[in-house]
């Protein structure tokens, strides 16, 4: 007697363009775990470049299932999948064989806890509904994302690298760095979604301009374009907590007034 058995399928057959952007983030996961071996050879500056580049595919995947209509559940589930290993995983044993051996147990734990955050934060990410009557809280992630958050936690071995400050010991910022980097994640602190700007057509060839000078910088100066790139979104989550906030209340207020028009019709 035949039983029925379930086939697994990575790619629908009523769907093959989700193949594209589930390629690209399987290729994440290889780079977030090259990062670790790069780190075990003691090659932080590849480590970096790899996580770096991990990054960059978590921003297009996603980008390019919505531009050939290819979003599937289950590139929503790997994606989520990569973001643990290669910005939780990857950047805690970076950090850990950088410096945080250093102390012994207690380095580890931070290990820990780095990565069960980062876990937290992409479950709480993928139940998050956004209402209908709200479409402006898209443009908002509740907690530091996940690629911002490793690149936040790596800052102290990038400004090591970088030769722009010397410390005596790194491994105090480290300490703080990865710990304040862990609450911001499991926080609700809004910070702004990079993946949803929209720019005006009229804008393009100046945004054109700018990535080519950044990617100009990015080749010649590296880690010191890394560094200050860390520090300017560090300087826009307090920006993007009162533009929140700014946002919340002008929707309140609207919801209100609506409301008090619907009770003097009736």
């Amino acid at each position: 007697m035949l039983e029925n058995k379930k086939e697994f399928k990575l790619i629908s057959k009523k769907n093959p363009k989700s193949l594209l952007p589930n390629a690209l983030t399987i290729f994440g996961v290889c780079l977030g775990l090259s990062s670790i071996k790069f780190a075990l050879d003691a090659n932080y500056t590849m480590a970096i470049i790899a996580i770096g580049f991990a990054a960059i595919l978590d921003t297009l995947d996603g980008r390019v299932a919505r531009l050939i209509k290819g979003t599937s559940k289950v590139g929503k589930e790997l994606d989520s999948l990569t973001d643990v290993i290669s910005f939780g995983v990857a950047p805690g044993f970076i950090m850990y064989f950088w410096a945080l051996n250093e102390i012994g147990k207690f380095g580890w734990m931070l290990v820990l806890i780095y990565v069960v955050c980062c876990a937290l934060r992409l479950a709480r990410f993928n139940l998050t509904v956004i209402e209908e009557k709200e479409p402006w809280k898209i443009n908002f992630f509740e907690g530091v994302p996940s690629p911002a958050a490793a690149g936040l936690v790596l800052l102290p071995l990038i400004l090591n690298l970088s030769g722009l400050i010397q410390f005596e010991n790194f491994t105090a910022l480290t300490v703080t760095t990865i710990l304040i980097t862990s609450i911001l994640m499991v926080s609700k602190v809004p910070t702004y979604s990079l993946k949803r700007i929209l720019i005006p057509r009229n804008l393009a060839i100046f945004l054109l301009l700018g990535l080519g000078i950044y990617v100009s910088l990015l080749i010649f100066y590296t880690f010191e374009t890394l560094f200050l790139t860390g520090l300017v979104y560090l300087l826009l989550i307090p920006i993007s907590f009162f533009h929140y906030r700014q946002n919340n209340k002008k929707n309140f207020n609207n919801s209100t007034s609506e409301e008090d028009e619907d009770e003097d019709i009736l």
